[in-house]
């Protein structure tokens, strides 16, 4: 990714985080200050509803006092109160009071409880009530009026109820009921803030009936969506809030309170139902949200043209600086950036063309230096391995200088016993000059498809002798080797070569015998190679240092043994590395591209029999 891209996805994700931090906090102040004024209004309501629900009250007793004040009423009182009173002559007295007052419902019940007289159901005269007589003196309850449900003769109604009592003598009262119905006239009656609804909901049955919800206006449309907070009310009746969406629409939905109205027995009788449209709301959401696309979309395109013009200013210097770098790297030491400034970018190019000429100052020292230090390390390790044959060449020409001395025979055996250990000796420097020789002059490879499984069986067989050598302890071979393998190209001989060594190096590796796994997998296109051993291990400092030329962990060997393994597998385009753990053992892989980009074409692999082995596997590998 670009550092103009990187610029423009930052200035992006800055701009879009700040604006949707802005509308989120608009919108969330405006919905807290949205349900603080529906709170509001929903109290100033609830108020309305309370101080007319009062008044009414209020009304409803003043007119059954004023039935219980009449003479007429009095006079009846007092003839139930006599010995052997005609209740029949009272039968129609209700009616008359209830189309007097202005009531809906009126009863007059005797001392005994039975029913005189009923305005609203004169089939039930001479049932006993005796709900009423519960109470001997109604004139004193607080409140006043209740709320009762009214048995009808077509069914039930709700009633808005007062109860007074009139003494007509002999410890003989009687009771004076009256009342309104609670329905949608009550609620016409209300006048609710602007975008607010009143509901009632009668419970007047023990299951939920849609038509027992209404508003002002009658019977109510979609009575089921308030079912389920209705029904919740009348398990547990307190009051509730719940926003009721009436279509997909979001600004169509309400926010409803609901209240529950008790009746006297503290019986649920009624649901009230205050809603509030979320209209208003829905809408000023819509139009922040609205306002904050357009000003991240402004932000956008302006993020975009300054981040392109901040880019260009920045990226060009930079792409230069690059450029100048890649050159170095390639080798062109006096590469010098043209870039004059007095800001962080000036001075980072005049510190780059500085480096540069303290580099070409410096490069022809460090080659020589380089080379002195190669030449030294090279001289070290001759005269290391060529010290000890030499040591026993001289006390042998010495020998045979005193042996002048001697008789014929005796100068004969010394003389026999010499030559063969100049022979000894002079076999080893060759062998010595030999691996020298051999490393000077590694091979091109010579491409061919190659099964990598083969190879390396092939390799390990040469050192099955060594696996099981009489008096040593056992080395046991372990193969999990991926079958079937893809050929390579690769040259077979060098390969050869290089997995010699890695098992010999894991011999050395394991003088007490142990476990030696050989493992291979292919993957994208290229090879893996594992060799294993149970070994002592090497340190972090040791496998650093490895794969150097003439670096050996041995008392014994040249260090050329991994050398020749990195060489042969850098020829082939590929990777060695080894890790260990010191105690446990030491694991080298080598990795090879299944196919070479460059070079012949490969040639059919000869097969193991057709193939003469290598004779330079005898190099020792430095572990």
């Amino acid at each position: 990714m670009s550092f103009r891209t990187k610029l423009f996805l930052v200035f992006l994700i800055t701009v879009l985080a700040s604006v949707s931090l802005v509308a989120y906090g608009v919108t969330h102040y405006t919905r807290a200050a949205f349900e603080e004024s529906d709170a509001q209004r929903s109290e100033a309501l609830v108020a309305q509803f309370n101080k007319e629900y009062a008044q009414r009250g209020d009304d409803i007793a003043r007119q059954v006092k004023n039935i219980t004040d009449a003479e007429i009423t009095l006079k009846v009182a007092i003839d139930l109160a006599g010995p052997r009173p005609d209740q029949s002559l009272y039968v129609h007295d209700a009616a008359g009071a209830a189309q007097d007052h202005g009531l809906d419902f009126v009863e007059f019940v005797n001392w005994d409880g039975t029913l005189i007289s009923s305005a609203q159901y004169p089939a039930r005269v001479g049932y006993r009530n005796d709900w009423v007589t519960a109470n001997k003196n109604w004139n004193d309850s607080t409140p006043s009026f209740f709320l009762r449900k009214e048995e009808l003769p077509d069914g039930v109604a709700l009633s808005l109820t007062v109860v007074r009592t009139l003494s007509g003598g002999n410890n003989k009262d009687m009771y004076i009921i009256g009342g309104r119905r609670l329905d949608q006239n009550f609620l016409a009656s209300l006048v609710p803030p602007a975008g607010t609804r009143v509901l009632l909901y009668r419970n007047l049955e023990p299951s939920f009936v849609a038509s027992a919800l209404t508003d002002s206006t009658g019977a109510f449309e979609q009575p089921d969506r308030l079912q389920p907070l209705i029904e919740q009310i009348q398990k547990q009746p307190q009051p509730l809030g719940r926003t009721i969406d009436w279509s997909s629409d979001a600004a169509a939905a309400e926010s409803f309170h609901a209240i529950p109205l008790m009746g006297r027995n503290n019986e649920l009788l009624a649901v009230l139902l205050l809603g509030s449209s979320r209209k208003e709301l829905v809408l000023l959401t819509r139009h922040i949200l609205q306002i904050a696309a357009v000003v991240a979309g402004v932000a956008i395109l302006m993020g975009l043209l300054i981040s392109l013009w901040v880019s260009a200013r920045i990226t060009r210097p930079l792409e230069e600086l690059a450029a100048g770098a890649r050159e170095v790297a390639s080798g062109r030491w006096d590469t010098v950036i043209d870039l004059r400034g007095r800001d962080e970018i000036g001075q980072l190019a005049s510190a780059f063309n500085e480096m540069t000429n303290t580099l070409g100052a410096q490069r022809e020292q460090l080659v020589q230096t380089e080379r002195v230090a190669a030449w030294r390390e090279l001289a070290r390790r001759l005269a290391h391995e060529l010290r000890n044959p030499l040591f026993p060449l001289q006390i042998t020409v010495e020998n045979l200088q005193k042996a002048r001395q001697l008789d014929a025979k005796q100068f004969l055996e010394v003389f026999n016993e010499s030559t063969a250990t100049l022979k000894a000796e002079l076999a080893n420097l060759n062998t010595i000059v030999g691996r020298f020789s051999d490393f000077s002059k590694m091979p091109a490879p010579q491409f061919t498809r190659v099964n990598v499984n083969e190879a390396l069986r092939s390799a390990v067989r040469l050192f099955e002798p060594q696996f099981n050598a009489v008096g040593k302890p056992p080395v046991i071979p372990e193969y999990f080797l991926t079958e079937p393998m893809p050929e390579i190209d690769a040259d077979a001989d060098l390969l050869h070569r290089a997995f010699q060594n890695l098992v010999l190096n894991a011999l050395d590796a394991m003088p007490a015998g142990g476990t030696l796994t050989l493992r291979t997998t292919e993957h994208e296109g290229h090879v893996r190679i594992e060799v294993t051993d149970t070994g002592k291990g090497l340190t972090p400092e040791e496998c650093s240092r490895l794969f150097t030329p003439y670096y050996t962990t041995k008392v014994q060997g040249t260090g050329l043994g991994l050398a020749i393994i990195q060489s042969v597998v850098s020829d082939h385009h590929g990777t060695v590395s080894v890790s260990s753990d010191e105690g446990r053992g030491t694991t080298f892989r080598i990795e090879l591209p299944q196919r070479q980009s460059a070079g012949p074409p490969p040639r059919t692999e000869e097969t193991p029999a057709e193939r003469k082995p290598p004779q330079s596997f005898t190099v020792a590998a430095s572990d």
